[in-house]
């Protein structure tokens, strides 16, 4: 409809014209107005995959902490005979996957308070969406603290029947220190693997900052490191630029990203394949004007 009262518009405006440079300046404006006017609806349907994408992520997310709280319960019900490294590595897998739910659900927040494109019927039903989410993790945060606690409870009481056999009690205390340490580094290990860095900004100001040097970028080895973004790549994947000219800076594969103009023709990059985009580099660095 919108665009239908556009080009009537222009017709209009094109028709009313007298003099031949009226007239070149009426096709011109036309040509700029149905520009405007792609930018804007490929703008909502990007925005609304995006949201799409998120939304999809955070049901992943709860699918695969159920399976293995699942597999946790099943294992428990073993007793002494259960298998506790396998306990231990699903519990830092349903730890790690609430925090980064957690995350994206704040993300769809804000994906939801910053779109212009996607419709409001789209808008309304994420909104309601997002509230079912928090409360389902709310939920979810119940009984993972539940289970923890049974853990522990029946950990308590495998090491009160054993309480007069040494031996077997240090072996049950080494293993569960060795669980705990383990469990430290993987989320160590987990935090930086996910973690990357990006920044944007004219080159005075990257120079200023000595991320760029001579035509080189990240060579400096004192560039300013607190002048960067931290992101969790999972959860960050559309960068708004906020200028009609942008060139990155470091390397990433061609096709795992695009560059898209907005609306109002400013740069927003999408990070299609994130895994891919951060192969080559954590860091990512943007020039614009």
């Amino acid at each position: 409809m919108k665009k239908a009262l556009l080009v009537v518009a222009a017709a209009a405006l094109l028709f009313s014209c007298n003099t031949k440079k009226q007239k070149e300046e009426a096709v011109e404006a036309t040509a700029q107005q149905i520009d405007s006017l792609k930018n804007a609806l490929k703008e909502a349907q990007n925005e609304s995959n995006d949201l799409m994408g998120t939304v999809e992520q955070i049901q992943e997310g709860f699918r695969q902490i159920n399976e293995a709280e699942n597999i946790v319960t099943m294992q428990a019900q073993h007793g002494e005979n259960s298998n506790k490294q396998a306990i231990a590595d699903n519990m830092h897998l349903i730890q790690d996957k609430m925090k980064l739910n957690r995350a994206l659900i704040a993300n769809l927040q804000d994906q939801l308070r910053s779109s212009t494109g996607a419709n409001s019927r789209l808008k309304s039903t994420l909104s309601q969406m997002v509230k079912k989410f928090q409360a389902q993790l709310e939920e979810k945060t119940k009984e993972i603290d539940k289970l923890r606690a049974q853990l522990a409870e029946k950990d308590i009481k495998i090491a009160a029947q054993d309480e007069q056999i040494t031996s077997l009690n240090n072996s049950v205390n080494s293993l569960s220190s060795s669980n705990e340490q383990k469990a430290q580094t993987i989320a160590a290990q987990d935090q930086q693997l996910y973690t990357a860095y990006y920044v944007f900004g004219t080159k005075k100001e990257l120079r200023e900052q000595r991320i760029l040097a001579h035509g080189d970028v990240l060579k400096s080895k004192d560039f300013n490191r607190d002048y960067f973004t931290r992101i969790d790549y999972r959860v960050t994947k559309t960068i708004r630029l906020y200028s009609k000219s942008a060139q990155l800076n470091t390397s990433h594969p061609a096709d795992s990203y695009s560059l898209e103009r907005d609306a109002q023709g400013q740069y927003v990059l999408r990070i299609t394949n994130p895994d891919r985009f951060w192969s080559v580099s954590k860091y990512l660095v943007i020039t614009v004007k």
